[in-house]
């Protein structure tokens, strides 16, 4: 979810689900320690929960980080060992490091030293030609005893040579059995399982094997879908927003970072989908695609959008 899961698409997301465990897009180490660390940091009050999903390899820099997002007021800090992206497997870090169980846990390790927050991995079923269920299993039992007691499991391998972080997406075949098997052996760890969910009924199917769903693209090109999650999966019967009322209630957000300089098509390239299915969606993705860019364009672009809609 690189350069997708941004402060204003949580925000955004905040809006439509109460209950929805949020993470940030994956922040190297690096960004954190020599870049601008409070343009990568910062986030509304009202995210949470919110996680700090980091990237990175070296156990120090890793703790370090961990800090700045402890002192940030985040809820967890995670650790990636799961993205393929190029980016990530040339600077050593994201899906490259499961063939280092070793390493992995001595940066939870680094990390659980100095901060009180729930410290969780991210990872995959496997890579090339580590894709074992035995090879996942050592490697969870690894990192486990090192203190991560919550794994977020990508249940497709990444093949980190010969396909692209796309194709890594769709190519190898998705295994849930594999995750639900991590879940049966490792009881007393908290297993959330990742990829290719894409409906409530999904979900709640997956609950019976495991303990928790994590969504992203899903999520971000269809975020309406999550509106439904607070009642169907936490019990949370409290009223749910309609679209109409999710693009008024972001409206104050986006004027306040209007006022902050931010460029508002930086905040409505998130909020394509929210219509998706609707009659008149096709219109408001236009309106807003061919107007936010625009030199001054206010919140009132995001007003016109809407009211190419009638439904929803």
């Amino acid at each position: 979810m690189l350069d997708w899961t941004d402060r204003h698409f949580r925000y955004f997301l905040r809006l439509i689900t109460r209950r929805t465990f949020l993470y940030t897009e994956m922040v190297t180490t690096g960004a954190l320690l020599h870049g601008d660390a409070d343009r990568h940091l910062r986030f509304d009050p009202a995210e949470h929960p919110v996680a700090l999903q980091l990237g990175g390899s070296d156990p120090d820099a890793l703790a370090r980080a961990a800090s700045m997002g402890a002192a940030w007021g985040y809820d967890e800090v995670n650790l990636n060992v799961g993205c393929p992206s190029d980016r990530v497997h040339s600077g050593r870090f994201g899906a490259c490091l499961m063939a280092e169980p070793d390493l992995v846990a001595e940066g939870v390790r680094a990390m659980k030293a100095v901060v009180d927050l729930p410290v969780t991995v991210k990872c995959r079923i496997g890579i090339d030609d580590l894709d074992s269920e035995a090879h996942l299993f050592r490697f969870v039992d690894r990192v486990a005893a090192a203190g991560c007691d919550l794994f977020i499991v990508h249940a497709r391998k990444a093949w980190l040579q010969g396909l692209s972080p796309k194709q890594n997406r769709e190519i190898p075949p998705l295994c849930y059995e594999r995750v639900h098997r991590l879940k049966e052996a490792f009881p007393q760890l908290t297993v959330v399982i990742n990829g290719g969910l894409s409906t409530l009924e999904q979900m709640q199917g997956q609950l019976a094997h495991v303990d928790g769903v994590m969504v992203g693209r899903e999520a971000y090109h269809n975020p309406y879908l999550l509106a439904g999650v607070d009642a169907a999966l936490y019990g949370d019967v409290g009223p749910v927003p309609t679209r109409h009322q999710v693009v008024e209630r972001f409206l104050p957000y986006v004027e306040a970072r209007l006022a902050e300089g931010v460029p508002l098509q930086t905040m409505t390239r998130h909020i394509l989908g929210l219509f998706q299915g609707v009659p008149g969606a096709r219109a408001w993705r236009r309106h807003l695609s061919e107007h936010a860019h625009r030199p001054g364009a206010g919140a009132e672009v995001i007003r016109e959008a809407a009211e190419q809609v009638r439904g929803g």
